[in-house]
């Protein structure tokens, strides 16, 4: 069991080891250089989150210790989808009169974004975000993100192949359908580069480019985008339509809540060690890429919802977007976007109750300890 309180100092690290001012070489940065046969040990100081010489490859001491603790939650909550019946999912979608027609765009549109979005944030901890953070209990955490994106991508195949679905209209949603596809081709540009073999942190416009990707995944992706198609499916589980799906989205939204609080947590302490990135100019950026992120999910939800269903509609989809771009600019340090707004689904409020988000894992009924337990009453 490990020793928080334990302050030994390890043996000091040779200056080949520890981090300094230069960027480190790819070989370095990844873990997979030559073998340092004189090299000390890492201290904690050592550790940094980017642009670190210190040996990736050296899990402990951890200096990151929130980080660790959200890797072993991940674990605590584990689940599958094929855990989760859909016997009265599929009877409804094939009744015809047991979803209107508003409501079943919801959810296709809903199973469309969702598909391909997991992939795109997969392929950018995988891509991008693994090979630039130089902290081992952080790419920890990340090992565990990408199979919970995984498991979310095995989520909507197995709704499809439940319901009987047309898998080639769901899955190239994201190309065919414009409100989609301009969110994807948003998330896209600030990731493309970053893949780029010849990409390597260690300058101020470099780190600049990484941190406006973490922004980018984290906070808005995973952390506004993902928020509306959570409200349209859990207002129709409310109803006790589609509870199968309801209910594995609320395993998702569960895990999309500890992946928001990573990289926010990633963002901030980036922000501490390298506070010269966050300048006046680069922070009006960020709240630029915010605002505008807002307004493409404000046409995602008319394009979903054109006439809207039983206590949902377009418009409050976008106050609700409001409401969340506020908190995440809060979240980051940064001066809200919109006036103030008020959450317009209260009755979401024990599900995805935003201003739990940091302690949501430390208060789980214990059900959630194995997905096929849980209890919706």
């Amino acid at each position: 069991m490990l020793d928080w309180s334990d302050t030994s100092t390890p043996a000091k690290p040779t200056p080949a080891t520890i981090f300094n001012s230069a960027a480190p070489s790819s070989a370095e940065q990844t873990g997979l250089g030559a073998i340092d046969r004189s090299g000390g040990r890492v201290s904690v100081d050592d550790k940094r989150m980017i642009n670190c010489r210190a040996d990736v490859n050296q899990l402990l001491p951890l200096k990151y210790r929130w980080a660790w603790e959200k890797y072993l939650a991940g674990c605590n909550n584990h689940w599958m989808p094929t855990e989760v019946s859909m016997q009265a999912d599929i009877a409804l979608w094939k009744s015809k009169d047991g979803l209107t027609d508003d409501e079943r765009r919801a959810i296709k549109r809903n199973l469309g974004f969702f598909a391909a979005s997991e992939s795109l944030v997969a392929n950018n901890i995988v891509l991008a975000i693994y090979r630039h953070l130089t902290n081992p209990e952080c790419r920890q955490y990340l090992l565990r993100q990408a199979f919970e994106e995984a498991v979310h991508t095995h989520t909507f195949q197995y709704i499809v192949e439940s319901l009987g679905l047309d898998e080639g209209e769901l899955f190239n949603m994201y190309r065919e359908v414009p409100s989609i596809t301009d969110k994807a081709a948003w998330a896209l540009k600030h990731t493309q580069h970053l893949d780029d073999p010849d990409f390597k942190t260690g300058t101020p416009e470099a780190d600049q480019a990484f941190l406006r990707d973490l922004v980018a995944f984290y906070v808005i992706f995973e952390g506004m985008w993902f928020y509306t198609g959570f409200a349209q499916i859990l207002s129709l589980g409310r109803r006790n339509k589609m509870v199968g799906i309801a209910e594995q989205y609320q395993y998702i939204l569960r895990d999309e809540s500890i992946h928001l609080n990573f990289g926010i947590d990633v963002i901030n302490q980036i922000k501490i060690e390298n506070p010269h990135l966050w300048t006046a100019t680069f922070q009006e950026e960020v709240r630029g890429m915010i605002r505008t992120a807002a307004d493409l999910e404000a046409a995602y939800g008319r394009d979903t919802m054109p006439r809207g269903f039983l206590g949902l509609n377009a418009a409050l989809c976008e106050q609700y977007m409001h409401f969340i771009a506020n908190r995440r600019c809060a979240q980051i340090g940064l001066a809200p976007v919109f006036a103030e707004a008020d959450n317009p689904f209260p009755w979401m409020s024990e599900a995805m109750d935003l201003k739990k988000e940091k302690n949501f894992f430390e208060t789980r009924v214990i059900e959630y300890q194995n997905g096929g337990a849980l209890s919706w009453e």
